[in-house]
């Protein structure tokens, strides 16, 4: 018999808690999201009903596209419009969730570090396009991965692991499922990158014009620096492609 609930384990009592805070920040104000009930709650442990189901195929891209518009529109018309993406957010109870800019620049030179950018010059025209992606309305970046979504038999979508979440500019968390389906599937044609994007914009700008305004250069910012920040995953976790990197010299189109 399939068990009804599913336990995730965190190592301190402080990530617990972040958990259940994003769990419900998403519930509040990012509400086309469905999440799996929370049933319990432990020091070291969160207690979920279990979704039966599938990830995130290519063919659903479209849908999952619109899906993500819908939610951060709604997230930015709910708490993010006074959000800025160069200082973290804060929650009612006067926490925080992180900033866009700070975590992705340290994590950027972790990954020249690491061997992923072959030298300075590819590490400061990575950092020069973070920066320049930095700006417009508010979303939240919830790592949208095709294992963080579940399709039930029903077709219905289900997010799960919201267990972090930071401000990102809109569009940034479809550059990243993007991605993901890329290192998981093989390379997405034009055609369907471009339907997705349309799918996004499309829901995003029913809740304020200036959301539904991601262009296609843009996005492909967003995937560049994706590109390098999901490197070291290649090969692993189900990730059986790459992504190619190609930094770009800062001011150039």
């Amino acid at each position: 018999m399939t068990p009804l609930h599913f336990t995730k384990r965190y190592p301190t009592p402080e990530r617990t808690a972040a958990a259940v805070r994003h769990y419900r920040w998403i519930g509040q104000h990012a509400k086309p999201l469905r999440q799996p009930a929370l049933i319990s709650t432990a020091c070291h442990a969160l207690t979920f009903e279990r979704i039966e189901g599938r990830p995130v195929r290519p063919e659903d891209l479209p849908r999952m596209a619109e899906l993500l518009g819908h939610a951060h529109g709604a997230a930015w018309s709910s708490d993010l419009q006074t959000a800025s993406l160069n200082t973290p957010h804060r929650f009612q109870d006067g926490t925080d969730f992180d900033a866009y800019l700070g975590p992705r620049e340290a994590a950027l030179r972790r990954r020249h570090a690491e061997g992923y950018l072959p030298d300075k010059v590819a590490l400061y025209a990575m950092l020069g396009l973070l920066e320049e992606t930095a700006q417009g309305p508010s979303a939240f970046y919830k790592d949208s991965n095709p294992r963080n979504f579940i399709i039930t038999v029903t077709g219905d979508i289900v997010t799960v692991d919201t267990d972090d979440l930071s401000l990102a500019p809109m569009g940034y968390d479809l550059a990243k499922l993007i991605t993901t389906l890329h290192l998981t599937y093989g390379p997405l044609p034009d055609q369907v990158i471009n339907a997705a994007l349309s799918a996004y914009n499309m829901a995003a700008g029913r809740y304020g014009v200036r959301l539904g305004s991601t262009d296609r250069e843009r996005l492909d910012d967003f995937l560049a620096l994706h590109a390098v920040l999901n490197a070291p995953y290649a090969g692993r976790n189900g990730y059986h492609y790459s992504w190619p990197i190609r930094p770009r010299p800062r001011g150039t189109s």
